[in-house]
């Protein structure tokens, strides 16, 4: 069972994130005129979205398919890793929704989507939340959270590259990744680590051998 702070029945806390700041604000105003919603957070990047994902712990994240720079799937993932028991409703254009065998199709809003239609798709989508919640409840145990510790490939890449001393600017050149895309793997990095700062982040990497000697940061 939820505990009583993961679930409201009187508002859908929403947490909105897209990189057009007019688009969000316009989101908003439509959200928060509806009397069962609440917007309680934006944000413009990945990085910034996962910091407000794990701060609210929305039940529904109304994101940008891109934002993330990422297949919708693995954005999915990636988001839930930090707030379980939230759902994510996708903003996108048509032609980009994904396979169903991945992400629900249903929870894709494309450009002809009506205000109204929006609105309706945030409902079911808290409403599937709730329902998954009460039936078999997904309040994380310590074993999953042993295995939210486990690094990705990727995030071992991000790691080795920071912890010799590299930026994120140069670390997402040499991975060929994007600057926002390396900052929300840094990001997940240090919230799966424990660790705050860049000193904490070069110990633990020298400590489990990912580098052998200390760099200057």
């Amino acid at each position: 069972m939820c505990p009583p702070t993961q679930i409201r029945e009187d508002k859908i806390r929403c947490v909105l994130v897209h990189d057009h700041v007019l688009l969000r604000q316009g989101l908003r105003r439509l959200l928060d005129d509806e009397p069962d919603m609440d917007v309680v957070a934006e944000a413009g990047s990945a990085s910034e979205a996962l910091r407000k994902i794990v701060e609210e712990r929305p039940e529904v994240v109304i994101a940008d398919a891109q934002i993330f720079e990422c297949a919708a799937d693995q954005s999915e993932r990636m988001i839930l890793r930090e707030s379980p028991n939230s759902r994510v409703l996708f903003l996108t254009h048509e032609g980009e929704q994904p396979s169903e065998e991945k992400v629900d199709v249903s929870r894709y809003a494309v450009r002809h989507t009506s205000a109204q239609e929006l609105v309706e798709m945030v409902r079911r989508t808290a409403a599937d939340r709730r329902a998954v919640c009460r039936e078999v409840g997904d309040w994380p145990n310590a074993e999953s959270l042993r295995r939210n510790r486990v690094l990705t490939e990727r995030e071992r890449e991000v790691l080795k590259l920071l912890a010799e001393g590299r930026t994120v600017r140069s670390t997402a050149g040499v991975l060929g990744l994007s600057i926002k895309t390396v900052d929300a793997h840094k990001f997940n990095l240090m919230r799966k680590l424990g660790i705050h700062n860049k000193a904490e982040l070069v110990m633990w990497a020298i400590q489990k051998r990912v580098v052998k000697l200390p760099v200057n940061f």
